[in-house]
């Protein structure tokens, strides 16, 4: 079960070149969903604007080894390892449904394209790295929703509460959760593999209205906030903390300007499951 192409084993029951454009449209419907969203959101004119804004600020200079350096850390901390999340087990869970589905993927694309049909024999390794891959988004994805998502975890709603922002998350687990068990099945052409593709054409063609895109927008948003606390404008926001003397004169509580940075957990001290 783990090393069988199960793409392949539906190709002959198919029209020729089925699944592989399939891929294409399902790529251009994210390349088209993406734009409609900046558009309508305004995303790219947001960030460009705000950049112009931060130049005009009068900042200090960034040389190019500098900005790599920056765009390398960008990656590195915000991207690969998911440094903005505080929660450990909120991190955790987005790094396994982040390489998770990034292996899956890729592993689709391996199959699909490279060894599309039972004659073209496929390397075990690769529906072995598929298996793994949708594994790992299943792991991440069902953990966040059933025990991390906010409005479950803090404010006591339903698991099986719906809302338009969950519509990425749902489609993905149900894509991913379908294609395992039709591949489990033994592949071919059924009812699994027709909802399998439903829910993975639903996945890719809600774009626009789902938070797919945030995966395009997050790392540029954090590389433009790295750059904006290098050169010193910050986003007019205050950058020296409660030790420093200039930023203690800002509070206008007497109490705050004498505290020290670490006043304790405070509200951090207990989960929030008091509903």
């Amino acid at each position: 079960m783990f090393t069988n192409n199960a793409f392949a084993a539906a190709a002959p029951s198919l029209p020729a070149g089925f699944m592989q454009w399939y891929l294409v449209l399902m790529v251009l419907a994210v390349i088209v969903g993406t734009l409609l969203d900046m558009a309508h959101k305004g995303s790219a004119t947001y960030f460009f604007n705000n950049w112009r804004k931060s130049k005009a600020k009068g900042g200090r200079q960034i040389g190019g080894g500098e900005l790599v350096a920056i765009a390398t850390e960008t990656v590195l901390v915000d991207v690969m390892t998911s440094g903005e999340f505080c929660n450990p087990r909120r991190r955790v869970a987005h790094l396994l449904t982040m390489y998770g589905f990034v292996t899956y993927l890729v592993t689709t694309a391996i199959m699909v394209f490279g060894y599309p049909t039972p004659a073209t024999p496929t390397p075990d390794i690769v529906p072995q790295l598929w298996w793994i891959g949708g594994l790992m988004v299943c792991a991440g994805g069902y953990w966040f929703w059933f025990f991390i998502r906010v409005d479950v975890a803090a404010e006591g709603h339903s698991p099986l509460r719906f809302v338009q922002a969950d519509i990425f998350i749902v489609s993905l687990l149900a894509s991913v959760t379908l294609g395992l068990a039709w591949a489990a099945a033994g592949g071919g052409v059924g009812v699994l593999f027709g909802l399998y593709l439903l829910a993975t054409t639903v996945l890719f063609g809600s774009v626009f209205w789902s938070k797919f895109a945030h995966m395009f927008f997050k790392p540029a948003a954090a590389f433009e906030k790295r750059i904006t606390r290098a050169d010193g404008t910050a986003e007019n926001l205050p950058t020296q903390n409660r030790d420093d003397p200039e930023q203690q004169k800002r509070h206008s509580m007497e109490l705050l300007r004498d505290a020290p940075m670490d006043m304790g957990l405070g509200i951090k001290r207990e989960a929030p499951r008091h509903y």
